[in-house]
C-alpha cells in the first residue's frame, strides 16, 4: 500500500511537523512545529522550531530557513549547523506571543 504522506520526493507537512531537530554533533535542539509557504511560488520558505521548556513552560520558536536543514535518515531527523549557544543568542518568539512571522523574522 502507498504511503499517501511521503514519497521518495514528497512529503506532507503533517508529517515533517513533529521531526526532531539535531545539531552535527548529534544533540537534540528540538523539533519542527511547522512550515511556512511562499504563498506564490508554493515552496517552503522556512521552518519554525520550537526548543527548550519543560513540558511546555519555557517554549521557544526559532525561524529556520529550510535550505539549511537536511534530512539524516539514520538520525530521522533534520540536521541543521548550529550549536545550542548559536541558538540561545538567535532570534526566538515565546510560544504566548504570535510572532509576525513575514516581518523579516528568519
Amino acid at each position: 500500500m502507498d504511503n499517501p504522506d511521503e514519497t521518495t520526493a514528497l512529503i506532507s507537512a503533517g508529517k515533517v511537523t513533529g521531526t526532531p531537530v539535531f545539531n552535527t554533533g548529534g544533540e537534540q535542539l528540538g523539533e519542527i512545529y511547522d512550515v511556512m509557504l511562499d504563498k506564490r511560488s508554493g515552496r517552503i520558505a522556512y521552518a519554525i522550531m520550537s526548543f527548550g521548556g519543560v513540558l511546555g513552560i519555557g517554549l521557544r520558536y526559532h525561524p529556520l530557513p529550510w535550505d539549511s536543514l537536511k534530512y539524516d535518515t539514520r538520525q530521522q531527523g533534520y540536521v541543521v549547523g548550529l550549536t545550542i549557544a548559536e541558538l540561545e543568542e538567535a532570534p526566538e518568539f515565546d510560544v504566548a506571543v504570535t510572532p509576525l512571522w513575514a516581518a523579516g523574522a528568519v
